[in-house]
Formats: C-alpha cells, structure tokens, sequence
C-alpha cells in the first residue's frame, strides 16, 4: 500500500466535531507510525481501504439483526399458533356442526313419534266419543222405557185397585142384598 491513500484515512474522519455522539472524545489526529501500522494490518487482511459514511441506523439493523431474527421466530410462532386455533376452531366447529345435527335427528325422531302417539290417541278419542253417543242414546232410550214401564205400572195398579174396589163393591151389595133378602 502507498503512503498517499494511508494518508486518505485523515479525510474519513472529519476533524470538526462529529454529530455522532461516539465520536466526540476520540482524538482525531493520527500519527504516521499509526497510519502505517494501519496500512500494514490492512494489507495483511487483503482489504482495500474503502470510504464509508458511517449511518448509525445501519449500525442498529446489523446489532438489531439477532432481534429481526428474534422478531420472525415470534412472528413464525404467533402464525402457528394461529394456524393450530384455525384448525382447532375449525374442529370445534365440525363437532358443534355434528352435535346440532344429531340433535336435530333426534328432534325428528320425536316428531314422528309424537305424531304417531298423536294420531293414536285421536282414534281412541274418536272411538270414546262413538261410544260415549252411543251410551247417551241407550240412556234416552232407558228412560223412555222406564217411563213408559212406570206408567204402565201406574196403569196396572190403578185398574187392580179398581177391580179390587169393583170387587169389594160387588161382596159388599152382594152382602147387603143377602142381608135385605134374609129381612
């Protein structure tokens, strides 16, 4: 290396005072032993002496890239994390989507079996209320007869008392006709 780009170095670090503040308490003027030791163990690298702005944001992405890398496992676990709530919410909602159709299944299979009690017990109401008509007629029909039984017991007493009468009117003149005739 050449001592003219050696002495380059001066103009990469600026001898006014630098608006970083690192660099503040450093002293800016280095000595030629220094700059050909520099030069020496540049040359010893095989790197070519490069002006570089010095960006401090750079500086915080290179020292921040462990946490860029941090930051993606994160982010990678936060995405598997949801991608295991997707498929278990999706899961969850497979069971609940098959639990309200058994359910419903089973609302069904009542309903049919409600119905058939349901047309069941209307025939046999139908067939209480045939029969209970029927015994109402019969009823009205026992009634009359029992009416007209009563009265033609009625009937039948008054004309035996009657003849019973008759008859005791009949022994009684017969007597008093006996009892004249004898006097």
């Amino acid at each position: 290396m050449q001592t003219n780009e050696i002495t380059g170095l001066d103009y990469i670090v600026p001898t006014s005072t630098s608006p970083y503040p690192y660099s503040s308490g450093m002293n800016h003027n280095i000595s030629p032993h220094q700059i050909s030791r520099y030069a020496h163990l540049l040359s010893n690298l095989h790197i070519a002496p490069q002006v570089q702005d010095f960006n401090p944001q750079l500086s915080c992405f290179s020292s921040n890239s462990t946490s860029d890398e941090a930051d993606e496992q994160q982010i990678s676990i936060i995405n598997e994390r949801k991608q295991r709530r997707m498929i278990s919410n999706r899961e969850s909602a497979r069971r609940s989507r098959m639990r309200k159709q058994r359910h419903l299944d089973e609302l069904w299979s009542q309903v049919v079996w409600l119905r058939n009690e349901n047309h069941q017990l209307t025939d046999k109401l139908n067939h209480v209320a045939e029969c209970h008509d029927r015994v109402l007629q019969e009823n009205v029909q026992l009634k009359e007869q029992a009416s007209k039984l009563c009265q033609m017991l009625t009937d039948l007493q008054l004309n035996s008392t009657y003849s019973a009468l008759r008859d005791l009117e009949d022994v009684a003149n017969a007597a008093y006709l006996r009892d004249e005739s004898s006097n």
